[in-house]
């Protein structure tokens, strides 16, 4: 049975109840509520609509994306310049064909740009080529022209990323410069002994307290259990490499099982299909 955390339960005066925090409601605390409302709480599973985690692929790698968009229910793709760079081709050569793979699901394309109008120009310059719906989001670092960068990108009717975020107070300035989505460095900061998980975590407070129109986004990691921990902390989204998401999604008891399952019972199930 899942407990909701007594202080993100709200009680207007209208007696209607108010998650404001699905990010928190695995919380092993018990729901504490007046007599009266005993009964609204046999009603949260009809009325509670849960917004679980999504998963984006942090690879241009075309065989690892085909093969997730084969199986995982990915929402889209993220590249940077070090991820293009893995590949060894040319943006002009590789971006077609992720463009091809992700159809309508989102794209995150990094800008290479460091000056705010340059920037502007180059996303500008993505959108058009290849003619890039809302699903197309511009990546831009958050340096004092990425800042200047944002509203200017907005304006033009571009939605934004903000990228190489390491602390609350970037992302929550990216935000208020218009930034769709937020990505905070989780596995960078934990190798330098700071808390990626917890920024993570103070990001997804402020975008709630202050109602901000901005996600995040969690990217880099390197273990199962980053991956894990952001989401209970409420992140929006989590962009991850192939070969974690292929860790993540498996087990060895889950293997055992299935070889079990054949053993045990293939050969009494005799009906045609």
């Amino acid at each position: 049975m899942c407990h909701l955390q007594q202080r993100y339960l709200h009680i207007p005066e209208d007696n209607s109840l108010q998650i404001s925090d699905l990010g928190y409601i695995f919380q092993k605390k018990p729901l504490v509520l007046p007599a009266q409302f005993k009964k609204a709480v046999t009603l949260q599973y009809q009325t509670i609509k849960l917004k679980p985690m999504i998963y984006l692929a942090d690879t241009a790698n075309l065989e690892e994306l085909k093969q997730l968009f084969y199986y995982f229910p990915i929402h889209g793709v993220t590249t940077n310049p070090t991820i293009i760079g893995a590949e060894n081709q040319p943006l002009s050569v590789i971006l077609p064909k992720i463009i091809e793979l992700v159809g309508d699901k989102m794209l995150h394309i990094q800008m290479i740009s460091d000056k705010a109008e340059d920037m502007v120009r180059e996303a500008k310059t993505y959108k058009a080529k290849y003619s890039l719906g809302d699903n197309y989001f511009a990546k831009i670092p958050v340096s004092q022209e990425g800042y200047k960068a944002m509203p200017m990108l907005k304006d033009a009717g571009i939605n934004v990323t903000a990228t190489a975020i390491f602390t609350q107070q970037q992302a929550l300035v990216a935000a208020r410069a218009g930034a769709d989505w937020v990505a905070p460095y989780v596995n960078r900061l934990d190798n330098i002994s700071s808390h990626g998980i917890e920024v993570v975590k103070h990001i997804v407070d402020n975008i709630r307290e202050f109602k901000l129109n901005t996600k995040v986004l969690a990217a880099s990691f390197k273990t199962v259990d980053q991956v894990h921990r952001v989401s209970m902390v409420g992140s929006h989204a989590a962009t991850v490499s192939h070969e974690i998401l292929e860790r993540l999604r498996s087990h060895p008891m889950t293997d055992m099982s299935l070889e079990w399952f054949i053993r045990d019972g293939k050969h009494l199930y005799d009906i045609e299909f």
